[in-house]
């Protein structure tokens, strides 16, 4: 006598790859001459945390056209400093092959320090006078990420993020280093209000001899593309 037995293998889900670490290089941020490095680890049920630090040059494309009217005329401004950028992520199991890939969302905190020097000359009343002027910009924004990171092999990761809204306070200094009469920072207020980029600032942002510091809250946005690599 003999029997027959049938069995059935049990389907059960792929396990993801024990991938907790991962250094990435952004890429778009270099056309505008910035360097950014950052370090991201899993902490736990699909959470990460990162923090990117980055310097930004005086290359890259992207800079201030200089003021041009009939009294003050100045170079294009170019900036330089650096940026540092906390991130806390979650990640969809669903569409993660390992813990750091698949599509994300979650919040960043994101500070901007950046400095430039500002030359021209300014004609009041027939007198000409020389502008050299230090400028100081500090940014901190804060907002959301929304992001796909697609991995490439076993080890190299491409981070597409695709949206990050959120809201900066700009705190703008500017220091004179040569005596300009009062009329100028009244002429100077009058220029910018031509920039588009003032658009979004209320009628608070104008320079004063007395006060050269100003504040204001503006809407920010992130996007980017990194090449990374896990392990």
């Amino acid at each position: 006598m003999s029997t027959i037995s049938f069995s059935q293998e049990l389907e059960t889900a792929p396990q993801r790859k024990q991938v907790k670490n991962e250094i990435s290089f952004e890429l778009l941020q270099v056309i505008n001459g910035a360097y950014q490095l950052t370090y991201e680890r899993y902490i736990w049920n699909n959470f990460s945390a990162s923090l990117s630090l980055g310097y930004k040059g005086k290359e890259g494309i992207l800079s201030l056209s200089g003021i041009d009217t009939d009294k003050l005329k100045t170079g294009n401004v170019f900036y330089t400093g650096y940026q540092i950028a906390p991130e806390i992520r979650y990640y969809l199991r669903s569409t993660s092959k390992n813990y750091l890939d698949g599509f994300y969302f979650g919040i960043y905190l994101k500070h901007s320090d950046y400095s430039s020097n500002l030359s021209g000359s300014y004609v009041n009343e027939g007198v000409d006078y020389d502008l050299e002027f230090k400028m100081e910009l500090d940014v901190t924004s804060v907002g959301f990420l929304l992001g796909y990171k697609l991995p490439i092999t076993k080890h190299l990761n491409i981070d597409f993020l695709i949206a990050g809204p959120g809201s900066g306070n700009y705190n703008f200094q500017i220091k004179n280093e040569k005596d300009l009469p009062n009329e100028f920072y009244d002429d100077l207020n009058d220029a910018l209000e031509n920039y588009s980029l003032f658009d979004l600032i209320n009628s608070d942002f104008r320079f004063s001899q007395v006060n050269n510091k100003t504040k204001f809250s503006a809407l920010s946005w992130r996007y980017g593309i990194a090449l990374g690599y896990t392990f």
